[in-house]
């Protein structure tokens, strides 16, 4: 048979719009498929809209590298192409003593990753950048930013388009054959024979892998849930940059982020969940308010409105250590012209160019591209 589209992107999220957008602008024919009506309505939409710097990762992950090297990208992205975003900078606080150390390893860990620019700041440097917060100590990071996810997303579809890709929404992913050439993929009831099959499903990439013929269970890692809530005040934000506690295990914290308009967000908190439910449960804004007014004291009482939620797909137990991008290709499952994308939570926006990159690498190395 001969083939329908050279490659087929399965989610049109950030990541996989990345994905597609780098095939096209390399000249390559690509499909991208979404079973939504509207591109980016998970995970992608769903999130704080933070340009990450780099600093929480581990060194030598795909997370740390891809983050660091990503953010340089997207920062130049958006000011050739007009995207709205601000490098608005970042405080990390420890709010006591005992946070102290946290703080000086978080500064050891950025600095592992290439990131160069944190600056450690005493109370009162802090307070004098950010009169309303109450801190010991702070890092701060110039080059984290916030970005307009959505004008992003229509940015890689214009390039997807002008270059000659395509979307079809309205397609979900029913399964993928292996044949001579490639794959016959069946998604809307339709079949598209293609080369090569990426896997960018975000919360469904698990059950889009499963139905990929010839693909072992033992490459397909489990799929975990956290939900984060968010909440928003009616009054101006405080700050003029993200504030963020000292992270634990699996999270960074209910921290601060603001739009482009200057209104505040707060959260995400974290709940590990078994399904995809959005609806914000309202009385979570107890842990808010004592969370938050560790580092802002003055927020008011009565005053958090309940505003949306996002879920991640992990690859880490509810109990376990925070788990690196899985971006599994030929070499590693022995199915050609098979990339599959697991776990692409945060820093995945910040690192969605820099994965389109990893991905076009990883089928020009094994001579699909």
């Amino acid at each position: 048979m001969s083939l329908d589209v050279e490659n087929i992107v399965v989610g049109a999220g950030v990541i996989g719009l990345a994905i597609a957008r780098t095939l096209a602008v390399a000249g390559r024919d690509v499909l991208v498929l979404e079973r939504s009506a509207h591109f980016g309505e998970e995970t992608s939409s769903r999130n704080s809209e933070v340009i990450h710097a780099g600093i929480y990762y581990p060194k030598d992950s795909l997370k740390a590298r891809y983050c660091v090297e990503g953010k340089h990208q997207l920062y130049d992205y958006c000011a050739t192409r007009h995207i709205p975003h601000r490098r608005c900078g970042k405080l990390i606080v420890a709010t006591s003593e005992a946070e102290l150390e946290t703080l000086d390893s978080l500064a050891a860990k950025a600095a592992a990753n290439g990131v160069d620019d944190i600056q450690y700041l005493a109370r009162d440097a802090a307070l004098k950048m950010e009169p309303s917060l109450n801190c010991t100590a702070a890092l701060l990071s110039p080059s984290t930013g916030i970005i307009d996810s959505h004008q992003l997303m229509l940015a890689y579809i214009g390039e997807i388009e002008d270059n000659g890709g395509a979307i079809a929404y309205n397609t979900a992913f029913d399964k993928a054959e292996r044949t001579a050439e490639g794959f016959a993929v069946t998604a809307g009831g339709t079949t598209v024979q293609c080369r090569n099959l990426i896997n960018s499903a975000g919360l469904s990439a698990q059950g889009v892998a499963e139905r990929i013929a010839d693909l072992a269970s033992a490459h397909i890692p489990t799929r975990y849930l956290t939900k984060g809530s968010y909440f928003t005040m009616t009054a101006r934000s405080p700050f003029s940059r993200l504030i963020y506690p000292v992270p634990n295990t699996a999270s960074l914290g209910i921290h601060v982020t603001i739009d482009l308009a200057g209104q505040i967000r707060f959260g995400p908190d974290q709940e590990w969940v078994d399904q995809i439910d959005y609806e914000v449960d309202p009385t979570r804004c107890r842990d808010f308010y004592k969370a938050i007014r560790r580092y802002f004291p003055a927020l008011p009482d009565d005053s958090l409105i309940p505003a949306y939620s996002g879920i991640r797909p992990k690859v880490q137990t509810p109990d376990g250590a925070a788990a690196d991008f899985v971006l599994s290709g030929e070499p590693d499952h022995d199915v050609p012209g098979l990339v599959n994308l697991f776990g692409m939570e945060s820093p995945g926006l910040t690192s969605s160019l820099r994965i389109g990159d990893a991905v076009k690498d990883v089928l020009s190395q094994t001579d699909r591209l």
